[in-house]
């Protein structure tokens, strides 16, 4: 990990958008169980639930993240349980769960809008996100959340020098910036690793392939309830 003060003063906050900011995973975890039942007559729930996340997983790399990624995920893995045969009153089910997702009304997280509000006026606020750039500019604009940003980045993945990268752009550096999210694989530790600050923000959902253990050791790792116990902490670190 980069070696970095701890002391160095705050200027930029990035915060992730999916299951931080507003409601996600839950819609996908929803929608893998519409899959499950679509294909009883094929496999146990937990084979096709296994499956789906093979394909998740060999997907990533060429569909991104994203419910368009998923959708083909779930054909293919419709197309995996039966063996070829899966009719097209399936599929069609399937795609009409894919485009049910991209339409579903934002549901904003306890705290979200008065913690931005609160914390706009003093710091650069930036919006880093991954998925599909239609679907995150459209969640977006219908939380009512976009005025509190100085910038916003829907990336393709999150590493250490995507935050370097962006914190240098609209900050001052990684140095001087923090990462608030609930997934530590994506929003914490390769914040941490750029030498900036990762804030851990739990979220009863969070995607299987998006575990990894708490950087605890970190001197720049912290871990927060909700997003209302946020502003206290960001007061604390001077």
């Amino acid at each position: 990990m980069t070696s970095s003060s701890p002391t160095a003063p705050l200027t930029t906050i990035g915060f992730d958008a999916d299951d931080t900011l507003w409601q996600n995973e839950q819609f996908f975890r929803l929608t893998e169980q519409r899959l499950a039942d679509l294909l009883a007559d094929h496999a146990r729930e937990g084979d096709v639930k296994a499956r789906l996340l093979e394909a998740e997983r060999r997907n990533l790399g060429l569909y991104g993240f994203g419910i368009k990624g998923f959708v083909l995920s779930m054909v293919e893995t419709a197309l995996d349980v039966t063996e070829g045969r899966a009719p097209g009153s399936v599929i069609s089910e399937i795609l009409a769960a894919g485009r049910e997702m991209l339409a579903h009304p934002i549901e904003i997280l306890p705290h979200a809008h008065e913690t931005l509000d609160r914390l706009a006026s003093d710091y650069r606020l930036v919006l880093i996100t991954k998925g599909d750039l239609f679907d995150q500019e459209r969640k977006l604009a219908q939380s009512g959340l976009a005025g509190y940003f100085d910038a916003v980045e829907i990336v393709s993945d999150k590493s250490a020098g995507t935050y370097d990268r962006i914190f240098s752009r609209h900050g001052d550096g990684p140095e001087r910036s923090m990462m608030v999210g609930n997934s530590l694989k994506s929003d914490i530790v390769p914040a941490i690793e750029a030498g900036g600050w990762g804030v851990y923000v739990p979220h009863d959902l969070t995607w299987v392939l998006e575990h990894v253990e708490p950087p605890r050791s970190a001197r720049r790792f912290h871990e927060i309830g909700d997003l209302g116990e946020l502003p206290a902490l960001v007061a604390g670190l001077g």
